[in-house]
């Protein structure tokens, strides 16, 4: 079974930081992709950033230039560094880890517990 414990969720300050982590577990791990999505009051859940074995990442405009996206050494961690955070960030936000399966190419979808991110002064 795969798993994503999250942290780093928080209230902080408009213009403060965090850093939110998510780890993966289960062993064996294959993960295609990884990624941060959010939900805030009265909105659909929305992509924030995402990231390939690859290395490619994709962030959604809202985030761009303040957020940054990346993995551990260890491959199963992912970290969501939020710089310059504004109350418009103010949301639920969730890990996502896509396992790829080695028998048939495709994947298994995966989230975290979710994590509260408050911007308010």
């Amino acid at each position: 079974q795969v798993q994503l414990v999250e942290s780093g969720g928080g209230l902080v300050q408009p213009g403060g930081s965090l850093r939110l982590s998510c780890v993966s577990s289960g062993g064996g791990l294959s993960i295609a992709t990884m990624g941060w999505f959010r939900q805030a009051p009265g909105k659909q859940r929305e992509l924030v950033a995402t990231i390939t074995s690859t290395g490619s990442i994709n962030y959604a405009d809202s985030v761009k230039g303040r957020f940054t996206i990346s993995r551990g050494n260890a491959k199963t961690i992912m970290y969501l560094q939020m710089n310059s955070l504004q109350p418009e960030d103010t949301a639920v936000y969730y890990c996502n880890s896509n396992v790829r399966r080695a028998w048939d190419g495709g994947v298994d979808a995966y989230w975290g517990q979710g994590t509260q991110v408050t911007v308010s002064a």
